[in-house]
C-alpha cells in the first residue's frame, strides 16, 4: 500500500480526516490540534507517528512506503491493512 492507497482505505474505514496528515496526500482542515502523520524523513526513509500537545512523537521510522503506511493503518484502526489478511483468514 502507498500512501494515496492509505488514504483512501483510512476514509474507507470511516475515519475522520481531522485524524491524520499524509505527506503530499492529505492535510487536515482545519488543522487539528492532536493527528497521527506519515512523513519522509530527514535522513531519508519514512516516519509515522502522533502530533499531540504541540509534539512531534516518532513512532516508527522504516525505509519502506509501505511499511510506513501498514503500521499507520493498524495504528488508527486497530484493524490489519486491507490485503494483507484479517481475522479468521
Amino acid at each position: 500500500m502507498d500512501r494515496y492507497e492509505v488514504r483512501a482505505a483510512l476514509v474507507a474505514h470511516g475515519l475522520p480526516p481531522a485524524a491524520f496528515d499524509i505527506e503530499g496526500v492529505h492535510a487536515p482542515v482545519p488543522a487539528a490540534p492532536d493527528y497521527w502523520f506519515l512523513r519522509r524523513g530527514p535522513a531519508g526513509g519514512w516516519e509515522v507517528g502522533a502530533y499531540e500537545r504541540g509534539e512531534y512523537d516518532v513512532r516508527l521510522r522504516t525505509g519502506s512506503e509501505a511499511d510506513a503506511c501498514d503500521f499507520l493503518f493498524r495504528a488508527l484502526t486497530g484493524d490489519p491493512p486491507p490485503g494483507r489478511g484479517g481475522h479468521g483468514g
